[in-house]
C-alpha cells in the first residue's frame, strides 16, 4: 500500500511522505503475516513529518489496530488537517485481516468524522455502513450511512465487481457513477490504495 501510494504521488508530481504503521509479509499470491508497529513508533514518524511543515493533504491506509487509529486521530487533530482522505483498509485481497475489530470501531467513531473523503471498497462499505450491497441502489443507502458517520464525501470503489468496475461517488447532494474498462495488468497489489491516493 505504501509503495503504491508513493508511486502514485510521484506520477502526479506530488512530494509524498509516508508513515509505516504495519509491516506486511506478502507477495503476489497473498499476505503471509502482519506486524503492527507500536503506536509510539507511529507517533514519532508523524511528529517528524509535521516538524517539516503542515501537509496540504493526508491520506490514511492500513492502520492495523485501535491504538494506531487513535494515535493518528490525535495528531491529525492537533495539526488541524482539513484535507483528509481515509482509505479504510480492512482485509487483504487474499482475506487476511488488516484492521482489528476495535480498530474498525475507532475508525468509524473517531477518524471518519474527520474525513473529507472516504474511499472504501464494497466489502469495507458494508462493514462501515451496515448496509448489504446486493444491487446498485444499495450503494446510495450505504453512502448516506457513511455521511452520517461524519465523512464529507464518499467514493465507493467498484474494482471487486464482476465485469467492468463502477466506482460510485456521493457528497450528500450529487451522485456520480464512474464507469471504466477493466485493465488487466497481471498480479498487482495496491490498486485501491493508488486510486485513493
Amino acid at each position: 500500500g505504501l509503495q503504491a501510494d508513493l508511486k502514485t504521488f510521484s506520477a502526479y508530481g506530488i512530494n509524498g511522505k509516508s508513515v509505516a504503521t504495519s509491516i506486511t509479509i506478502q507477495n503476489t499470491i497473498g499476505v503471509r503475516d502482519i506486524y503492527d508497529l507500536p503506536w509510539k513508533v507511529v507517533e514519532q514518524q508523524l511528529r517528524a513529518i509535521f516538524e517539516d511543515g503542515k501537509p496540504d493533504a493526508v491520506k490514511t491506509g492500513m492502520l492495523g489496530n485501535e491504538s494506531i487509529v487513535e494515535t493518528v486521530v490525535r495528531l491529525l487533530r492537533r495539526h488541524r488537517i482539513k484535507n483528509l482522505v481515509v482509505d479504510p483498509v480492512m482485509r487483504s485481497s487474499s482475506g487476511k485481516s488488516l484492521l482489528s475489530a476495535k480498530g474498525i470501531e475507532a475508525l468509524k467513531q473517531k477518524l471518519l468524522p474527520m474525513a473529507f473523503l472516504v474511499t472504501p471498497n464494497l466489502s469495507e462499505t458494508e462493514i462501515l455502513s451496515g448496509v448489504k450491497i446486493c444491487k446498485a441502489s444499495d450503494r446510495i443507502r450505504a453512502a448516506r450511512a457513511l455521511l452520517k458517520l461524519g465523512a464529507k464525501k464518499v467514493l465507493i470503489k467498484g474494482g471487486h465487481l464482476k465485469g467492468n468496475p463502477q466506482d460510485f461517488f456521493f457528497d450528500g447532494k450529487h451522485a456520480l457513477l464512474l464507469d471504466s474498462d477493466r485493465f488487466h495488468v497481471g498480479d498487482v497489489h495496491g490498486t485501491g490504495c493508488a486510486l485513493a491516493s
